[in-house]
């Protein structure tokens, strides 16, 4: 009996070891977005990291691409932000200005940091304080895709520089051109499948509004009437009603892949940089990557993209910071997002992906951004702005008056930013 009993508290003991060293580790949660293969691929880094660091315990909190800023809302209302979280970039000056993120110098890798693009740092500055608060591996960019094979039976211009773009009046008539070839249901995707929920709207069709020479926003003034409800922008939305109501643009309700889907019956897509890798296994050297039209005066294309930062309630940021270095520096991340035609955010990744380099085929993509690039406006009310513009574009698609349906959007817009006293000190500005 007595040797039972010794075993017996000897196990006691031993469970109780193991209990308190699993309550010793330090917990960092991160909260992330992302296709399947990305999910898989953080799990497994989150993996080699624990193995490195024993007494760290990564936990990953998934949230849904289209969901992931209500989910964010509600760990902010139930005062549960996780230590280190994935952002889109024009929301970064949300949260910083309510409070959320840390400066990110001092917990990150300083030759991450001297790593880092000038793109890639401007999307993760916050332009009162000019602290950078979020770094990405990778950063963003819309190119226009043409199938080869179309644009040959039109005779279409292949333009290969930002400087050598089509014009609005090529454009225009390039659609009409496909639209009467054999085998082109639509001319052109501009992606309307993601819904309006996503900020795609918002991103990819900025551009248009700034190569019209308007905005969503005056970003001085911080005023959108007068600048989104502008003739310009009036212009701009009203000839995109008019491709749709042409029948040139593929609808919602067809999905996001009619451009490499069997028999590929959209000529044109207005595509991020992403859609490459997809669109080239499918369709090999049928596809052309172009830059954007310049419609008005000027040339005009979008960056930032989901970035990572450190929140202000995390209890262990300087583990946080080691996390996020150990992710940014891992070879499979790295690899899989050269595989997916990732827009490099850092200087190291660039020299890894021949795609982006000087003759490759997304080489027009790197070219965009260091010419004509135009962030979303990086203001607290950002969230308000894309809200209602992705509203409007919606309304306008389906048939409403542009003119009414951006009035309507930048007094939205002007009512959340009189609402916050002018989001201080952005009123100063």
């Amino acid at each position: 009996m007595g040797n039972r009993l010794l075993k017996a508290l000897v196990a006691t003991t031993a469970l109780m070891a193991i209990a308190t060293a699993a309550d010793a580790k330090t917990v960092v949660r991160m909260m992330h977005q992302g296709d399947p293969g990305w999910v898989a691929l953080y799990g497994k880094v989150a993996e080699r990291f624990e193995a490195a660091n024993p007494d760290v315990d990564i936990e990953l909190i998934y949230a849904p691409h289209d969901a992931y800023n209500e989910k964010f809302s509600s760990a902010v209302m139930s005062k549960q932000l996780p230590d280190i979280m994935e952002l889109d970039a024009p929301f970064l000056a949300n949260y910083v200005w309510s409070g959320y993120l840390k400066p990110l110098k001092s917990y990150v890798d300083k030759d991450l940091l001297d790593d880092m693009t000038a793109s890639n740092i401007a999307q993760g500055t916050y332009p009162i304080d000019k602290e950078l608060y979020a770094i990405g591996l990778t950063d963003s960019s819309v190119v226009l895709y043409g199938n080869k094979k179309y644009l040959e039976k039109i005779g279409a211009r292949i333009p290969k520089s930002v400087d050598d773009a089509w014009t609005r009046a090529e454009f225009e008539d390039y659609l009409g051109k496909l639209a009467k070839v054999d085998g082109v249901k639509w001319p052109i995707d501009t992606f309307r499948g993601y819904g309006i929920k996503t900020e795609w709207v918002t991103y990819a069709y900025q551009p248009i509004l700034n190569s019209f020479g308007c905005d969503l926003i005056d970003r001085t003034a911080w005023k959108a009437e007068g600048t989104l409800d502008s003739q310009p922008c009036v212009d701009a939305l009203t000839m995109m009603q008019t491709w749709v109501k042409n029948g040139w643009v593929v609808p919602m309700s067809s999905g996001t892949n009619q451009f490499y889907a069997d028999g590929q019956p959209a000529a044109l897509a207005w595509g991020g940089h992403w859609f490459y890798a997809e669109a080239a296994a499918k369709m090999k050297d049928d596809v052309v990557v172009m830059p954007l039209p310049k419609f008005g005066d000027k040339s005009a294309s979008p960056d930032g993209t989901w970035i990572w930062a450190i929140t202000t309630q995390s209890e262990h940021p300087d583990i946080a910071g080691k996390f996020l270095s150990f992710l940014l520096k891992d070879k499979d991340y790295r690899d899989y997002a050269v595989s997916q035609s990732a827009y490099p955010g850092l200087k190291s990744v660039a020299a890894q992906s021949p795609l982006y380099a000087e003759g490759g085929p997304m080489a027009v993509a790197f070219e965009q951004a260091s010419k004509v690039a135009v962030p979303r406006p990086p203001h607290p009310a950002y969230p308000t702005i894309t809200s209602a513009f992705m509203q409007a574009v919606d309304q306008i698609f389906n048939g409403e008056d542009a003119k009414k349906a951006l009035t309507a959007a930048a007094q939205k817009i002007d009512e959340d930013i009189a609402d916050n006293d002018g989001y201080p000190p952005f009123s100063g500005n």
